[in-house]
């Protein structure tokens, strides 16, 4: 079978990027995005006007909530007294100029408390795809290299067992035996209490303290952040060993890599020329939707750690019934989902010279 000379593969590559396919795309996806985040909106506020309990009662508590005029006033304070459909509208039009609501929990706009939240999750997520990937892609490969062998088998029991846990039950497991049994893990929150967090500039306190050439908070942050994190991302090292491993096996045992043996190729060169490389496709796949499900699943794992992240805040609002936070954390979390779908399919078009070809 011929194949196209690398040289050919680089020079379309680059006549994809640089010519008319690429830009319609971006700006197909790019409309597709727009209107799937307001999919998401009429969804989440329709699903919210659905959930039982007066938003009212829960904020006001009861001996306020006996007195019609403060029920009255809190209602035209954040516009509930008008029709769910009015609301929608002014929600939407509210959005359209960056303005998410007021929460009714906190009584700050909605924005600034994401703002507030979102760095910690997004840390904490960041370190555990980070490890996921490592971890993950190296378990699959050797789990795939060594089919059916002691490793392999040992592999397979640890990734399943990772995708087996709920996360909540690993958290407190984990709690438990590195900070009460063992005395390894620092403690729950970001900084030990009484610490000062380092100016704030990126809100990620890793990188943040390093910034301020502040070394000794640094240190800590990455003691705080490592467990949490860890336990964060045992279910995506499971799942990408066990499609890393699939795919690669799949790929195995193609006349090609064969033929790449049999012509004497280290077999190290086999691996990360002929099989990873091809693999790569489903691997960004599962990696894209890995990220995005550690930013939105945290919610168990934060509230555990006491992690001050996007997780708890999600919950608070979910209990106070805090209707514009739950829509805010719903905008985030849609966001980032549609966010990582574009770029892995724009990654597949870089990657793949057949969908370039349909693009």
């Amino acid at each position: 079978m011929r194949t196209k000379p690398v040289s050919d593969e680089k020079s379309q590559r680059k006549r994809f990027l640089s010519g008319n396919g690429f830009v319609p795309f971006i700006l197909r996806r790019l409309l597709t995005s727009v209107l799937l985040v307001f999919g998401v909106t009429f969804i989440s506020f329709s699903i919210t006007q659905l959930v039982p309990g007066d938003p009212v009662a829960a904020n006001l508590g009861q001996s306020a909530y006996s007195d019609p005029k403060i029920v009255a006033a809190f209602k035209v304070q954040f516009g509930l007294d008008k029709p769910v459909p009015v609301q929608y509208v002014k929600y939407v039009s509210k959005l359209l100029h960056g303005d998410l609501g007021i929460s009714l929990s906190s009584k700050r706009p909605v924005l600034d408390d994401l703002k507030e939240y979102f760095p910690a999750t997004l840390e904490i997520a960041l370190v555990a795809v980070f490890l996921a990937l490592v971890v993950g892609l190296l378990l699959g490969i050797i789990s795939a290299v060594t089919r059916d062998r002691l490793p392999d088998q040992i592999i397979r029991v640890f990734s399943l067992t990772g995708v087996s846990m709920p996360a909540f039950w690993t958290a407190l497991t984990a709690f438990y035996l590195f900070f009460f049994v063992l005395g390894w893990a620092p403690g729950t929150g970001r900084l030990a209490p009484g610490a000062d967090p380092p100016p704030t500039v990126t809100g990620l306190y890793t990188v943040d303290s390093l910034i301020a050439g502040d070394f000794s908070t640094f240190k800590q942050a990455v003691a705080y952040l490592l467990l949490p994190a860890i336990v964060l991302a045992i279910y995506a090292i499971g799942v990408l060993t066990r499609f890393t491993r699939a795919s690669m096996l799949e790929i195995l045992g193609n006349d090609y890599v064969r033929a790449a043996r049999a012509k004497g190729l280290p077999e190290i060169t086999v691996i990360r020329r002929h099989v990873l490389r091809p693999a790569l496709l489903s691997i960004i796949t599962v990696a894209g939707v890995a990220f995005s499900s550690l930013l939105a699943g945290s919610v168990l794992v934060e509230n555990v750690f006491s992690w001050p992240g996007l997780g708890q805040y999600a919950y608070r609002a979910a209990v106070g019934l805090d209707l514009p936070g739950i829509m805010g954390v719903s905008m985030v979390v849609a966001t980032v989902y549609i966010t990582m779908n574009l770029i892995v399919d724009i990654l597949y078009r870089v990657i793949d010279p057949q969908m370039r070809d349909a693009s």
